[in-house]
């Protein structure tokens, strides 16, 4: 999800690296479940979140939006999905009854984040912010960055989150550029196709195979 504001009005002002202390950890929660509503199209998924989800449910991108479970959604030009949410209180369809997260083990690297948030330089590099303002439970206490985000190999993870956001930005701008909108639509097609419709192998390494189809993806 990206926010077109300034840090000063919704961050402590400061910026974090993986394994600065940051008062993230709610120990206190009270599952108002909040954070799971009203999100709209903000959860978007990238390849690991997709990886991990076939992974923990046994079901690709394409069952899971034919079960509604996920949708396809436009910014900045690219087609992305998302998880979806339903009902008049636009409930995460993961959301349990009892305000609960049914998939909370292998969630998007965007809840994972939650309340915090990722902002990136201009040579395509990031380091995370502290959200202020977007939980109401005030108690907080101080957790390693890494600890709080929970994804294994996190250097791997760091260097992969850059080369998507990298990719995601290149594909904004060609085709911001493109002459016409069949071009635009190829595009997304092969990109979709490339990176989340494909299954993913789920006994092999992620990141290797992100490589392959990155590799393939570009000497088209």
């Amino acid at each position: 999800m990206k926010r077109n504001v300034s840090l000063e009005e919704i961050s402590d002002g400061r910026l974090y690296k993986i394994n600065d202390m940051v008062k993230a950890d709610s120990r206190g929660c009270r599952g108002c479940s909040k954070c799971c509503t009203g999100m709209g199209n903000s959860v978007t998924l990238d390849p690991y979140d997709v990886y991990r989800l076939q992974k923990g449910l046994g079901k690709g991108i394409p069952q899971m939006l034919a079960e509604e479970l996920v949708e396809l959604n436009v910014t900045e030009g690219v087609i992305l999905p998302s998880l979806k949410m339903a009902g008049q209180e636009e409930r995460c369809v993961f959301l349990s009854q009892e305000g609960r997260c049914s998939i909370h083990e292998f969630r998007p690297g965007v809840c994972r984040l939650f309340p915090l948030g990722r902002v990136y330089d201009k040579s395509g590099d990031f380091q995370y912010f502290l959200q202020t303002g977007e939980c109401e439970e005030k108690s907080r206490s101080k957790v390693k960055v890494s600890r709080w985000i929970d994804t294994p190999e996190q250097g791997k993870n760091h260097a992969f989150i850059c080369r998507w956001h990298g990719l995601v930005k290149g594909l904004e701008g060609t085709i911001g550029r493109a002459e016409d909108m069949e071009q635009a639509k190829e595009l997304n097609i092969r990109m979709l196709q490339t990176f989340f419709m494909k299954p993913y192998e789920a006994e092999s390494d992620f990141y290797g195979q992100f490589e392959e189809r990155l590799a393939g993806f570009r000497d088209i």
